[in-house]
């Protein structure tokens, strides 16, 4: 079974010549920033589910007719992506910021 170490999805690069450094065999602060990763990507699926179903619904109610119940599903959907969306997206771009600096400084 591969260790963490092997895992090329942790984006760990060989250190410079020069540079000397020991990665230990489980890093607390990788495993937490792939956890955060793994929930951010979810939360842009399902956001971006959200706002499919608004826009699909929209499109059916303005062929067949605007109901009250339609227009409570639109704007829910609606509310909900936005909801998860706009975190999941900063978030997002943090982790791959932080693991772009661990990339440059050799960890």
């Amino acid at each position: 079974m591969p260790s963490d170490a092997d895992d090329p999805s942790l984006g760990s690069t060989p250190a410079p010549a020069n540079q000397a450094v020991q990665l230990p065999a489980h890093d607390p602060v990788r495993a937490r920033r792939q956890q955060i990763a793994r929930w951010t990507q979810l939360a842009n699926r399902v956001g971006y589910l959200c706002f499919a179903i608004a826009i699909a619904a929209y499109a059916l109610t303005f062929a067949v007719g605007f109901t009250g119940e339609m227009s409570a599903l639109i704007v829910g959907a609606v509310i909900v992506g936005t909801i998860l969306l706009a975190p999941a997206i900063v978030l997002g771009y943090a982790v791959k910021a932080a693991e772009r600096d661990d990339r440059e400084r050799g960890l």
